[in-house]
């Protein structure tokens, strides 16, 4: 049985030419396009590609380290996501490619093993070396795709956050901060990173923070607040809170919430008018 194995093995990387550029032909059309091969050299797609069926063959090689051997195989697989997520190749596409190369070694060795009068039982044992590992493959494939994914919702939410804190100058050293939606412990300490950072890159010396997007300001919020503010005194930025709703200043009285020691107006054009302006800039 070992020899067979090892005959197997040896056919497979002795062919590991013709097998690779089989499976480049064994493509069609949809996949072709997708995987977009025309924009990687085919020479390098090849050798890419000879190299996976390389190691295939050395699975049945009960000498080799096999270990080793499925080290590479999965590697392979990593770097395959690599280029195929780095060119948005779909997932799909790029685990139908893994695949052709299972239907097409059976193809080019079906003939030959059964004139050699092979065993049923070593083909199926090929078949429990070389499909089990092809499955790792697809799996480190699917691994990378969600890791690759996460990474770009992480950077998109990013973005976003960033934009739901704007900055806003409106006359020269002053600028305009809304907040629409909850502030939680997280978006707090964002907002104070952006308020410090703009504040120093604009030179501020007023920040006006409207708060009329906020659906709530209960102990944890308002404390929150406090602290914003607070910090921005000490990199010498004064801040005005605008926007507390008439129903939201009378939970802040029922829960004891004390903005007495902070400047708060009604609305932007209160603040304004207190800061010595007749109207926002057009």
């Amino acid at each position: 049985m070992k020899d067979e194995l090892k005959y197997i093995g040896d056919k497979i990387r002795a062919n590991k030419e013709i097998i690779a550029e089989s499976v480049i032909d064994s493509l069609d059309e949809n996949l072709r396009t997708e995987l977009k091969i025309l924009s990687f050299p085919n020479e390098k797609l090849h050798a890419f590609n000879a190299d996976l069926i390389n190691n295939i063959g050395a699975l049945l090689y009960v000498e080799e380290d096999s270990y080793e051997v499925q080290q590479n195989l999965l590697n392979w697989g990593k770097k395959a996501a690599e280029f195929t997520t780095r060119k948005n190749i779909s997932l799909t596409a790029t685990l139908q490619f893994v695949s052709s190369f299972r239907s097409v070694i059976w193809e080019i060795f079906t003939e030959e093993l059964v004139q050699r009068h092979f065993a049923a039982i070593t083909m199926l044992d090929v078949s429990k070396i070389i499909d089990p590992m092809l499955e790792k493959i697809s799996f480190a494939i699917g691994e990378e795709y969600e890791l690759y994914n996460k990474k770009m919702m992480d950077i998109a939410y990013s973005a976003l956050e960033e934009l739901s804190v704007p900055v806003v100058p409106i006359y020269e050293g002053v600028a305009v901060l809304p907040i629409i939606g909850e502030i939680d412990t997280y978006r707090a300490k964002l907002i104070m990173e952006t308020a410090l950072e703009q504040g120093n890159h604009l030179q501020l010396d007023c920040l006006i923070i409207d708060v009329s997007g906020v659906l709530l300001i209960d102990t944890m919020v308002a404390d929150q607040i406090f602290n914003i503010v607070k910090t921005l005194k000490l990199s010498g930025i004064t801040a005005i809170i605008t926007g507390i709703r008439p129903e939201i200043a009378q939970t802040m009285v029922s829960l004891g919430l004390d903005f007495k020691s902070i400047t708060t107006f009604s609305n932007l054009r209160q603040a304004l008018l207190h800061l010595g302006y007749g109207k926002i800039r057009d």
